[in-house]
């Protein structure tokens, strides 16, 4: 047998002796197996004869040992064991079958098989030999197996894709379970195949290789966990036979038969002596793999341990389930990695479901109680997930476990945007305050105020008002849709609740109390009708399934059935809350339409558009004036036969209503009489609901243009319009446009010069109200601006509608410099200063979230016009040069808006940038003067942003070359365009911008690093290159950011783009030596050539005599343009023209430089460099206990490893009681525990 401390030393596999086996099948019957085999002890142990026949086998086994059968029979007699189970073609109770009886054929050559088995399924592709079998220790033939590893990859089969290999795994766990269960009753007694697979299996979960260990650990807890169900099968047939032997012997003496008692005492003594070297074997594991490898370096290691732990606890909990096993679960809980804590929860769950189990867990509940509470907010939203689920568990085996400030962590993740935490948390809210009822709830009825519904219900609106989340109603609906759909579908006792009188005793619903109840069912509704998550969860709209589809349109007919009839009563009752009037409004876009006339609702319809029209009088509410005109737009359908009723009644409405605004507005505008407050509100009480009207419905019957524009005239002209008014007749005048524009892209008879000339007016009259007083009228006509210039920009011509390039509206640039003065003036300010949008509640938090969420989008509008270029991409200078200032508010905004541009012109883009630092700089110095201070904040800051938008251009060199090359010529010819104002001999006034351009330099290719050096030396004098003093550190700082690199071999592009087509070669070829690269013999330049690329440079000195300003050409093998056709290539577009001569600059005497350019034929490698994210890293809590807050879970406890004791039997020798060895953090918080240097990657 194996004890327990062999595992720690160096021994041979053990060998078998001349003792047969029974020829018997390991599969018969127990009670007949074990009298028979006597589990064939009368051997000794030791090596065989080298030369003994049937003995030893070949290098590389025999495969099957050449076995007969099944897999003879299908061509396999030549495959390897792994072969065979890697294809699964045989079923695995065949090949175990097989290997059985090659085993008692010659048991060295099967377990020589079965060795090579586990050695293949590492990936190694080296084989033990049987010579190696014979006189090699374990360790020796680890080590010869770990020399023999293929390492050109780091995949082995459980870990490779596809499959055929995922299916591997399976099969590869599922053979060592179905060895040991066909070999339970004999072989696994013989003190040889156990001790030889235990040893081996231990040794190999202990190599620094992490396919050996892997693939071991695994096999060895598949090994375990196939031994402890044999020691259950064992317990039980222990239990039974000491049940008839007890039976036997309360027998009379005349009936008793001694001969059956010493048959029953001899079984259960046999039957000791396998549960004992069953226990040996289990000790073996476990102390020689588990208790290693639980705190293995790599997750999937320590996933497979805690897995198996848990199978072994819930399947013998009489042996595993105490706290000796369960602190390695508690332990494992505070994990690094998302998928050990996963596998820790789920074996809690198995657990924690068996309510006969939950006395043994008290101890470990108390201990990891807060802890398994603290992972419901784990970063993984898997782990969170089942964390969740396991306190539902918890919650259902005790009520008294969770504490309430526990079940409260648990109950705002209703609210949770990620759907499945939400779920979970949903159904433990049902679980805790839904799924108890008492004696007196039995008899009550099923629906109505007095039902336990309402009680229900009434309970699910006292929790969503303490929850302080009212806006979020239909995340909570969502959550518990799946454990409590039939409770939020109950609209009858809801309806009840809200409608009924209270009976004597009974507690009213208070105000607010029947608002949130409207807006549960309102979104019950919505959910039951729509069948997919609110919006910010999920993915999108999924296929229902049929049945889905079936309970979909039951739900929605059953909703139009009660609601036809109750929602006049609702409206009615509420007519005058405008936020229950609003959610009540809404319901009839659910309804089934036809149901009004199949169900003879035409009475409950006409009462319905009666209560509607005595809202819209009664309210001068947006939000309800806007529920009542979609109410109207949904009823209005043509296909139903209701059309005809509801058109007449909406025409009507608006009929009176226009009526009523012509006739006010013309007394309103009456010259020579002052317009009192009363005529005013009834001017604009009128107009908001004719705005309202016209969003969802075309008006243009009525000829709104006219009186909006002349309203909105005399607005500008006296300077007295009230804002209200101002604002709702642009919005109602936008609106007549609109439905103008989409009567003429349908093909109508309106005349095109008619909406020109109404849009052009519209948008003078905008463009004039940016300079009001009133700041809510300024935002109005700057969105309503920003929005038509959208609509009728160039792409009002696409997808076929040429006919519209006449309503093509460009802004002039005196337009184009309102709208960006508006934002700078409006939205880049301190949140203290946005005194208008908060009515004098600055303090109030909520009022500054609306007043940014409002400056956003004002952004965002202007944005977009740069974005489709319908303003000049120059003037997102202002832009970006805010972006760190106002990052916290506007960084995403600006950051898209950067992208874009990028996008849509990268040379364009890039001179934009740099515009915005120059402008910064300019404005640096305007404050602080020319003789600023380096390290000022102000300079540090420019530099800081000159960094993010360096940052900004990505990884591919390539792609960004030509914009980065117009950013320094940008750059640099803004540098020295200011003279010194203090004299000739200083540096120049903007000087420093070259250390903020030098942010820009790492972007360059080492070629054009070169290039750009050149240009810059064509601004300087021979002094300056010698000056050293601090006031020339730009340039000096600069220079030496361009010559990084540039004096090693210069790289071609064109060997750049070639090696994207080439990689497969490179990779294959090494260079000989680390030094400079050769050419290859017969392909180096002639001497002509050599000369002639070497005096490159002498050619563009004389260049320069020749012109009065210095221009600098590249040199021909440095130019991107060497793959492109000239004549396809626009001059704005080539390399050569982003050094265009600067036109006006004072002469400056050129420096004589012998730079020589050496021509490399080579492919370009390293060309790219990491670069770090343009945010700052975030760092995520893991939620990682300490090592310091689980000292006390330390105290007192024996850290000793326990052996495995199986509990025992009903009338077995009571064992001693096993210590709790309780806790060790360090296990696996320690990360010096574990495999050290791997010889794979890990």
């Amino acid at each position: 047998m194996i004890a327990a401390q062999e595992l720690h030393t160096e021994f041979q596999f053990p060998q078998e002796t001349d003792t047969q086996l029974s020829s018997d099948t390991d599969v018969e019957d127990p009670d007949v197996k074990n009298a028979k085999l006597g589990k064939g002890k009368g051997g000794r142990k030791g090596k065989k004869a080298p030369g003994e026949k049937g003995k030893g086998g070949g290098a590389k086994g025999t495969g099957l040992g050449g076995v007969n059968g099944h897999h003879q029979e299908n061509g396999m007699e030549s495959m390897t064991l792994f072969e065979v189970v890697k294809m699964g073609k045989s079923a695995t109770q065949s090949i175990v079958d097989d290997w059985i009886e090659s085993y008692k054929n010659d048991r060295d050559i099967a377990l020589l098989d079965l060795i090579n088995f586990f050695i293949q399924c590492s990936g190694c592709k080296g084989a033990v030999s049987a010579e190696m079998f014979r006189h090699m220790q374990n360790s020796e033939i680890i080590r010869k197996m770990t020399e023999e590893f293929d390492e050109d990859s780091g995949d082995y089969p459980l870990t490779m894709a596809g499959p055929l290999w995922k299916k591997f795994k399976s099969s590869f766990c599922e053979f060592i379970g179905v060895l040991v269960r066909q070999c339970q009753y004999s072989i696994i007694y013989d003190e040889y195949m156990m001790d030889t697979v235990i040893s081996l299996l231990t040794g190999l979960s202990d190599s620094q290789v992490r396919a050996f260990r892997h693939t071991s650990t695994l096999a060895a807890m598949k090994l375990m966990t196939a031994l402890v169900n044999v020691a259950l099968n064992l317990s039980i047939n222990m239990d039974n036979t000491q049940r008839q032997y007890e039976a036997e012997r309360n027998k009379v003496m005349a009936k008793r038969a001694n001969d059956r008692l010493e048959l029953l005492l001899q079984k259960r003594k046999e039957l000791q002596e396998n549960q004992d070297e069953i226990e040996n074997m289990m000790n073996a594991i476990f102390k020689g793999v588990f208790v290693h490898r639980y705190r293995d370096a790599i997750a999937e290691v320590r996933a497979i341990c805690i897995e198996e732990i848990g199978v072994w606890m819930k399947m013998y909990s009489d042996a595993f389930l105490n706290d000796s096993y369960l602190k390695y679960v508690g332990w494992t809980m505070h994990d690094k990695q998302g998928e050990v804590r996963l596998r820790c929860l789920t074996a809690l769950q198995g657990l924690y479901y068996n309510r006969e189990l939950n006395t043994r867990l008290e101890l470990f509940t108390s201990r990891f109680k807060d802890r398994i509470v603290s992972m419901a907010l784990d970063k993984e939203y898997d782990v969170a997930v089942q964390a969740i689920k396991l306190l539902t568990l918890v919650l259902h085996s005790s009520d008294e476990v969770l504490t309430a400030e526990d079940c409260e962590s648990v109950y705002h993740l209703v609210y949770s945007a990620h759907r499945p935490v939400a779920v979970a948390a949903g159904e433990f809210l049902y679980k805790k305050l839904f799924s108890h009822r008492g004696p007196e709830e039995e008899g009550m009825p099923r629906r109505g105020r007095q039902s336990l519904n309402g009680n229900l219900i009434k309970t699910t609106v006292f929790f969503f008002l303490e929850s302080e989340l009212h806006e979020h109603g239909a995340y909570l609906v969502d959550s518990l849709w799946e454990c409590a759909g039939e409770l939020l579908k109950d609209w009858e006792s809801m309806i009840s609740l809200l409608l009924d009188e209270p009976m004597p005793g009974e507690e009213a619903l208070t105000d607010h109390q029947e608002t949130a109840l409207i807006e549960i069912m309102l979104c019950a509704i919505r959910q039951a009708c729509e069948c997919h998550p609110p919006v910010g969860r999920g993915t999108g709209k999924r296929v229902l399934t049929a049945k889905e589809k079936k309970t979909q349109l039951d739900d929605r007919t059953r909703i139009t059935e009660i609601f036809a009839v109750a929602l006049p009563l609702l409206l009615a009752k509420y007519s005058v809350d405008a936020e229950k009037v609003t959610n009540l409004l809404q319901l009839p876009q659910f309804f089934d339409l036809e149901i009004y006339t199949t169900g003879r609702l035409e009475k409950h319809l006409d009462s319905l558009l009666r209560q509607i029209r005595e809202v819209v009088e009664k309210h001068t509410e947006t939000d309800v004036l806007e529920a009542c005109s979609m109410t109207y737009h949904a009823l209005c359908n043509e296909e139903f036969t209701i059309f005809n009723r509801v058109d007449i009644a909406r025409s009507q409405l608006l009929d009176e209503l226009v009526d009523k605004f012509t006739r006010l507005l013309e007394d309103f505008l009456l010259e020579g009489e002052e317009p009192d407050e009363d005529d005013a509100y009834q001017v604009l009480s009128t107009l908001k609901r004719i705005t309202a009207f016209h969003n969802a419905h075309d008006l243009s019957k009525w000829d709104l243009f006219t009186s909006n524009y002349k309203l909105l005239n005399t607005g500008l002209q006296n300077g007295d319009m009230p804002e209200q008014i101002v604002v709702h007749a642009m919005q109602c005048t936008h609106y007549i446009i609109l439905w103008h524009l989409a009567k003429v892209s349908e093909g109508s008879s309106t005349k095109v010069h008619t909406l020109l000339k109404q849009m052009r007016a519209f948008c003078l009259m905008c463009q004039r109200y940016l300079t009001s007083v009133n700041t809510t009228v300024k935002e109005q006509a700057f969105t309503i601006l920003c929005d038509a210039l959208m609509i009728f920009s160039h792409q009002i011509v696409s997808s076929g509608r040429e006919q519209l390039e006449a309503l093509i509206y460009t802004p002039d640039s005196p337009l184009q410099a309102e709208l960006l003065n508006f934002i700078l003036d409006h939205v880049f300010i301190d949140q203290d200063d946005d005194n208008n949008s908060t009515d004098g509640q600055q303090d109030d938090e909520a009022s500054k979230i609306e007043a940014l969420h409002k400056r956003r989008n004002l952004l965002a509008a202007y944005c977009k016009l740069i974005i489709y270029n319908v303003v000049e991409m120059n003037t997102g200078a202002d832009i970006f040069k805010q972006y760190m200032r106002y990052y916290n508010d506007y960084g995403d905004i600006i950051k898209e808006t950067m992208s874009k541009t990028r996008q849509i012109d990268k040379i364009q883009c890039a001179k934009t940038l740099i515009l915005s630092l120059q402008q910064l700089f300019n404005e640096m110095l305007s404050d602080l003067g020319c003789n600023f201070d380096r390290s000022s904040s102000s300079f540090c800051g420019i530099k800081e942003l000159a960094r993010r938008f360096s940052l900004t251009f990505g990884l591919d060199q390539l792609k960004t070359r030509e914009a980065i090359a117009m950013l320094h010529k940008d750059g640099i010819e803004f540098a020295f365009k200011e003279p010194s104002p203090q004299g000739e001999g200083n540096p120049p006034l903007n000087l420093a911008f070259l250390d903020i351009l030098s942010e820009f330099s790492s972007k360059l290719l080492r070629q054009d690093k070169k290039t750009v050096h050149l240009y810059l030396e064509r601004f300087m004098t021979f002094q300056m290159a010698l000056q050293r003093e601090d006031c020339w550190l730009p340039l000096i700082s600069y220079r030496n950011s361009l010559q990084a690199g540039g004096d090693d071999d210069t790289m071609s592009v064109i060997s750049g783009y070639s090696s994207r087509s080439s990689s497969i070669r490179t990779k294959k070829a090494k260079p000989a030596s680390t030094g400079k690269r050769k050419l290859p013999e017969g392909e180096g330049p002639t001497p002509t050539e050599e000369s002639s690329s070497c005096s490159t440079d002498a050619v563009w000195m004389n260049q320069e005599q020749n012109v009065q300003t210095p221009v600098m050409m590249p040199s021909p093998h440095l130019t991107s343009t060497g793959l492109r056709d000239p004549k396809k290539m626009r001059p704005e577009e080539s390399y050569m023209g982003v050094y265009l001569p600067p036109q006006q600059h004072h002469h400056q005497t050129p420096m004589d430089y012998n730079v020589v350019l050496t021509v490399i034929c080579c492919h370009m490698c390293n060309v790219y460099r990491l670069m770090e994210d343009d945010e700052e890293p975030i760092v995520e809590d893991v939620m990682m206990s300490s090592e310091d807050r689980l000292e006390d879970l330390n105290e007192g406890m024996d850290f000793d490893t326990m052996d495995i004791d199986l509990p025992p039997s009903k009338n077995r020798r009571e064992r001693s009681e096993l210590k709790p060895d309780y806790f060790d953090p360090s296990s696996i918080m320690d990360d010096s525990v574990g495999i050290g240097l791997s010889l794979r990657v890990q």
